[in-house]
């Protein structure tokens, strides 16, 4: 009222008041209320003034009573109103309020409703009319649509036209094809596909326009693609801006499109992507806005916010395998705005106490090979991981290579020495004995590994599209003291299903074994399965064998999981926290000859993490499906100050 000029000590204006009134009204019925009754009493006072008051009286929310749908003969009235955000109410209308009438929600319910009918080929749909009703008592709304459904058409050929640039990749990006149902997404997709594809030869602000040619006799439409190119597009120069600590060159040699070549969709795109990617910035804005004064000319902007890189943590965290942790770090990420990593750490739980130093440089050659070094110190007592009583006390050296082979692929070298200390508390644990009586207590061991990865998520944490494989062999060189290998294939999926929703698939498959005088994978080096990062529902590392009522883990380990990826209901646009619902189901066997399809444990469930300002967590509620009187299970788990 102050913004109109209605307020203490201005002069009255009758005139004003009647807007009020109007803007108040229109409020409330934007918000459903078309009960509301105002009213507005002016009551003269000495020295020429006066007193107003507002009386409101608001009223109930008018629920939608019907939708109905006049003209529809190929779908059904429940088919259609399926795809309404507005409806009748249901049990859940209270918390989402899709009973309630509004003028732009029905707007949109339409443009869904007709978008339907031309993605299934009904090309002269119409909506002929739209009535809005309320009941006598304000209380209820009627909602009458009525349509015209037409003919269903179906594509007859395709044609290019205009000039044509690289036609057979042009011919390729096509999405319909002749002898189909024509849809109108299908279509939009094919001239967005083709609009990327002459971005890609330098053409960024070519035309693709679409027109059909409709035989209302045959039922058949045919489609021509015209095509305009306009001028080549070439890039002035690439400008960075917002990088305030990270030097220029690190954001440069991420760079996919080149100052004074064609401008390329894909590779402007790419290097935003690989600057997402780097983790130093909290976002990355792109601009290509045109050369004053030309046009075949644009500059490449990318804005960056940056993020500290680099921190001095001391931190305590809980996990139910791992007990208290207590740790302490210094990590550069982003070292003196190089790129490079550098950290030094220390932590201290029940289960594990280590040190480690280490450094990487993802560019050692201008080419993209990355190099690094570590030294670590680390000692488990197996016991309080839910293992046999034994404890490991390892010094290890590592160096690795890595190289790249496309956008997507990387293979990886590595080798690594290490010392290790091995103390058996309970000797009624036979394969300790054993093997201690074998080869002692304390051996060195020189490892070479080998691994390739595929990635083309999105992102690295919370990625809702893409896919990362990840392949990998050690083996410990012939003539040390032990002699084995390992190899591992690891897979996860995302499949975005909506904007919201992300179908993620992921697997895991391990297997060593010994060779030489080891006849077998070196007990403390088997795997294990179960727990919250691998099969929720059961205690950590207790699938598989046991010995003495202890796990001892196996050679082999199949794990998988299908999840259904969504944000919560309570921070639907955090980036933060990501809820799931789940089947995990995996298992450890002593030999690929023991694998059995029936002896996998499944579990299904809730699961929630959040990236919170003290650390990771992740929450878990897992019921077993199929597990057997010997299986350790917990509904509740969770972790605390360690990665997920």
């Amino acid at each position: 009222m102050k913004n109109v000029g209605l307020a203490e000590g201005r002069v009255f204006n009758r005139s004003l008041l009647d807007k009020v009134e109007q803007e108040l009204r229109r409020q409330y019925f934007s918000n459903g209320k078309y009960g509301v009754k105002l009213k507005t009493t002016v009551s003269p006072l000495e020295r020429n003034r006066v007193s107003v008051a507002l009386k409101v009286s608001e009223g109930k929310i008018a629920k939608i009573r019907e939708i109905n749908l006049i003209g529809n003969k190929v779908f059904t009235d429940k088919e259609l109103t399926k795809l309404f955000t507005l409806s009748t109410p249901t049990m859940f209308s209270t918390y989402s309020g899709n009973d309630q009438y509004s003028k732009q929600k029905l707007a949109a319910d339409l443009e869904v409703l007709r978008s339907h009918y031309l993605n299934r080929g009904y090309l002269n749909f119409k909506i002929k009319s739209t009535q809005v009703s309320i009941s006598a008592d304000k209380k209820f709304i009627f909602i009458s649509i009525n349509i015209d459904e037409g003919d269903q058409f179906k594509i007859k050929e395709l044609k290019l036209a205009g000039q044509l640039i690289v036609p057979d990749e042009l011919v390729k990006q096509f999405t319909v094809y002749s002898g189909e149902i024509f849809s109108q997404k299908s279509v939009a997709r094919t001239v967005n596909k083709i609009s990327d594809r002459l971005g890609d030869e330098g053409y960024a602000f070519a035309n693709v326009n679409t027109v059909p040619s409709i035989d209302k006799d045959n039922k058949q439409v045919s489609l021509t693609f015209f095509i305009d190119p306009g001028k080549r597009v070439y890039v002035r120069r690439i400008n960075m801006s917002g990088n305030i600590k990270t030097s220029d060159e690190v954001l440069r040699r991420e760079m996919r499109q080149m100052e004074g070549g064609w401008f390329s969709t894909k590779n402007v795109n790419r290097s935003k992507t690989r600057l997402d990617r780097l983790g130093y910035f909290e976002d990355v804005n792109l601009e290509t806005p045109v050369v004053p004064g030309s046009t075949d000319q644009v500059d490449v902007n990318y804005k960056v916010t940056e993020r500290p890189s680099g921190n001095f943590l001391a931190s305590i965290g809980y996990s139910q395998s791992g007990g208290v942790i207590l740790s302490g770090s210094i990590n550069q990420d982003n070292f003196l705005g190089s790129g490079k990593r550098v950290g030094i750490s220390a932590n201290n739980s029940d289960v594990n106490t280590g040190y480690s130093i280490s450094y990487h440089n993802p560019y050692y050659t201008v080419d993209g090979v990355s190099r690094g070094f570590a030294l670590s110190s680390q000692e488990t007592d197996a016991a309080e991981a839910n293992l046999a009583d034994y404890i490991t006390d390892v010094d290890q050296i590592s160096m690795t290579y890595g190289i790249p082979v496309n956008e997507s692929d990387r293979i990886n070298f590595s080798m690594s020495y290490a010392l290790t200390d091995l103390t058996v508390i309970d000797t009624s644990f036979q394969p300790a004995v054993d093997f201690t009586n074998k080869f002692g207590d304390s051996f060195d061991t020189l490892t070479l590994g080998v691994g390739w990865s595929h990635d083309t998520r999105n992102r690295a944490i919370f990625a809702t599209r893409g896919i990362l494989h990840n392949l990998s062999a050690e083996v410990a060189v012939p003539g040390q003291d032990l002699e084995y290998y390992k190899l591992s294939y690891r897979q996860r999926r995302y499949i975005p299903l909506t904007k919201k929703l992300t179908l993620l698939m992921r697997g895991e498959i391990a297997y060593g074994d010994g060779y030489g005088d080891s006849d077998d994978l070196p007990f403390f080096e088997n795997f294990f399965a179960g727990g919250i990062k691998s099969v929720r529902g059961y205690r950590d590392n207790s699938l598989g064998a046991q010995s003495g009522g202890e796990p001892v883990g196996g050679n082999l380990k199949t794990v998988g999981a299908i999840e259904l990826l969504f944000p919560p209901p309570f921070a639907s646009d955090s980036k933060s926290v990501r809820m799931s619902a789940f089947f995990d189901a995996g298992y450890v066997f002593d030999s690929i000859d023991d694998f059995s399809i029936k002896q996998l444990r499944g579990s299904a469930g809730l699961s929630l993490s959040w990236l919170s300002p003290v650390g990771p967590l992740v929450f878990s509620l897992a019921t077993p499906v199929n597990d057997r009187a010997i299986d350790d299970t917990q509904t509740f788990q969770f972790s605390l100050g360690s990665s997920f």
